[in-house]
């Protein structure tokens, strides 16, 4: 067993055996940076602000969207009149469900056409279930689109950020070299802190990046169970339509 008094010295080991990086003030860090590196730090700031925004918002947006269709769905099963069903949809608590959304896009368009009455000719009837499968369609495409809002950003910054933080780690270290060819001699502990400085990018960036890939990843996942539920509704939609009314 080797005796501690020969143990090497290092800057990271204190005697009594702890780490260093537990004392690592990042805010002072962050507020010694300057120039280029400041830019950057502020830009990575604003990212992992807003990812954290966006991954809070859509976590209760989506969720909300999936207990308002299963209530939704609940209730479209439940009734046994189109109208009724219709008023459920157009309540406040089903604002957030895209089941609802289509339900009252495919209504409408069969409240019209019934009104407009074409006739009993079969090429008459299924130019009008076309038109309400198209409704159907554009209310799951329109509905899509509002669940899928922001989750691009998370991607952005999950693929960009790495590279932003780098190029402010590389910069900072890149300034730290000149300011030592300047001097033309440093000692370890004046190019440590600058390094140090510049490294807070990569760490920021990191902070932002990792967990905005993984919520792009578990909000994808959900809302592709969401699409799949969308289209099997209006395929059953369609089905009682064509039972009851042609």
């Amino acid at each position: 067993m080797i005796s501690p008094e020969f143990l090497p010295s290092a800057p990271w080991v204190l005697h009594d055996g702890m780490s260093l990086l537990a004392d690592v003030d990042m805010v002072k860090l962050l507020g010694a940076s300057k120039g280029i590196v400041l830019g950057v730090v502020i830009a990575l700031l604003t990212l992992v602000a807003i990812c954290f925004f966006v991954i809070a918002y859509k976590m209760i947006h989506i969720s909300q969207a999936e207990s308002q269709s299963i209530k939704f769905l609940d209730k479209f099963w439940e009734s046994k009149r189109l109208d009724d069903i219709y008023r459920v949809s157009e309540d406040k608590s089903m604002k957030a469900s895209p089941l609802a959304a289509m339900f009252r896009a495919g209504y409408v368009e069969l409240s019209k056409l019934k009104k407009g009455n074409s006739g009993d000719k079969m090429a008459a009837k299924m130019d009008e279930m076309e038109n309400i499968e198209r409704a159907l369609a554009r209310a799951r495409v329109s509905e899509s689109t509002k669940l899928e809002n922001l989750l691009p950003f998370l991607a952005t910054t999950g693929s960009a950020a790495p590279f932003i933080g780098l190029f402010g780690t590389v910069w900072g270290i890149m300034d730290a070299f000149l300011s030592i060819a300047e001097k033309g001699t440093a000692e370890l502990a004046e190019v440590s802190q600058p390094i140090a400085e510049a490294l807070v990018t990569t760490a920021l960036a990191l902070a932002s990046a990792v967990p905005a890939v993984v919520a792009y990843n578990y909000f994808n996942r959900r809302l592709k169970v969401l699409a799949a539920e969308m289209s099997t509704f209006g395929n059953d939609y369609l089905n009682i339509v064509r039972r009851h009314f042609f």
